[in-house]
């Protein structure tokens, strides 16, 4: 398997490329999946993504 160089580290702030919250990098999940967490009001919420679907979020 060739090595795989990760976009993001953790602690990288990333939005999804088709919008919505902006989300803390936790980890990555063996098999290429990316495990962010944020927040919605006061729940902590937490979802695993595709590398490719996530962006380095915009500064709001």
């Amino acid at each position: 398997m060739a090595d795989h160089a990760n976009q993001f580290k953790a602690g990288d702030q990333v939005e999804l490329k088709s919008g919505g919250p902006t989300m803390t990098v936790v980890r990555y999940i063996y098999g290429g999946g990316v495990q962010c967490s944020w927040f919605s009001g006061t729940k902590a919420q937490k979802e695993s993504f595709t590398e490719g679907a996530l962006k380095i979020a915009t500064p709001k």
